[in-house]
């Protein structure tokens, strides 16, 4: 239910209470108003990250929404939702913040709660969050082998330019590991699904870990995000 139809059934419970005594759909239009605030709050707070991403300078908010949406959709039993929120914590830690040690356990756990779910989307970026954590750690075999899963989540769901920059990551990850070939199979694979997609931002991002592969003694790591 959509944040209008929560306000508009929760007007009607109210009427059917005060004229005619009825309380029974309370309840419920109360679980709609908190479902549609969780929604609201994850929504909100994803824009905000978005502007941190071109702006590098965070909004206190981010945080806050992100934790409301948690409360909220762990109040509700809502596996999925909760799954999602809690990444996203764990993303604002790894990203805003760059505190891994409270960033981990908080990625782990969406990661969890996703594959109970059964939400690839979630996993996927859990995966990929996960990966980069361990690339900057220096366990390439593991950082490959989540990004690589990530990749594949994002591409049984169609988002084709989420497993291009997936793929951003495994091009530096083959460049650490002496992997050339593989490296520019990846830079060429990964540029083509992303201009397909229209992913200028990804592009950039291929091709300038492309330069990265004919200068092997250059700083390999990835961004934050």
């Amino acid at each position: 239910m959509g944040a209008e139809r929560a306000i508009e059934q929760a007007r009607l419970s109210y009427e059917r209470a005060v004229f005619v005594g009825d309380l029974g759909g309370l309840a419920e239009a109360e679980r709609e108003l908190d479902r549609a605030e969780a929604g609201l709050a994850l929504a909100r707070g994803r824009i905000l990250h978005a502007r941190f991403l071109n702006e590098r300078h965070e909004d206190p908010r981010e945080l806050a929404l992100f934790e409301r949406a948690t409360q909220l959709y762990r109040m509700l039993g809502d596996s999925t939702g909760e799954a999602e929120s809690v990444f996203w914590l764990g993303c604002f830690h790894q990203v805003v913040r760059n505190d891994l040690d409270s960033a981990l356990p908080l990625l782990e756990q969406a990661y969890d709660l996703a594959t109970l779910a059964g939400d690839r989307y979630t996993r996927s970026e859990a995966l990929r969050h996960l990966g980069i954590a361990d690339h900057h750690a220096g366990r390439l075999d593991a950082a490959r082998e989540r990004l690589e899963e990530a990749a594949r989540l994002r591409r049984e769901i169609g988002l084709l330019a989420g497993a291009a920059a997936d793929q951003v990551g495994l091009i530096y990850i083959a460049v650490a590991q002496g992997r050339r070939d593989d490296a520019l199979a990846l830079a060429e694979e990964a540029y083509a699904t992303a201009e397909a997609c229209g992913a200028q931002r990804i592009m950039r991002q291929v091709t300038e870990a492309r330069s990265q592969i004919m200068a092997p003694d250059a700083d390999r790591s990835e961004t934050r995000d």
